[in-house]
């Protein structure tokens, strides 16, 4: 009973943080997304989630992260937090606050200097959750979406 954080360990997993994830990513359906979880599996994406077990012993996923280790001259070692999701049905149940504090942990026990992510500019609840757990507003982030069509 109560709530857990656990790192995926084998792509047998995904499939129970599809419908999390879904909620973040709906430009995928559920095979895309494996595909592309797989994917960036083989170049060290991780996934991690909370998951929460109830008496009777059944367990509902209940948040999502996925990141990268990697350095950067701009940050050195560092985690970079790309999907942060937590279920909408379940939401401000404090899941989104554990998995924060366990990747901030395991960035520490990783070497790492720094934790960062971006956010969509329209994301006010996950922007005060963010400012909430010591992030500051550090850059804009800048991109082309469709390089092909700029050349």
């Amino acid at each position: 009973m109560g709530m857990s954080v656990k790192l995926l360990e084998n792509d047998a997993e995904i499939p129970r943080l599809c419908p999390v994830l879904l909620q973040l990513r709906p430009q995928y359906n559920h095979d895309s997304l494996i595909e592309q979880i797989q994917l960036q599996r083989k170049e060290g994406f991780q996934l991690a989630y909370v998951e929460e077990t109830s008496a009777s012993g059944t367990t509902d996923v209940l948040c999502v992260a996925g990141f990268v280790i990697a350095n950067k001259l701009a940050w050195q070692k560092h985690l970079y937090v790309d999907d942060l999701v937590s279920n909408e049905t379940s939401r401000s149940r404090g899941a989104g606050k554990l998995l924060m504090d366990w990747l901030k942990k395991y960035a520490l026990e990783q070497g790492c200097q720094q934790l960062h992510l971006d956010s969509g500019v329209t994301r006010f609840r996950a922007h005060r959750f963010y400012l909430r757990e010591g992030f500051c507003i550090a850059s804009h982030h800048f991109s082309i979406e469709n390089l092909a069509k700029e050349s």
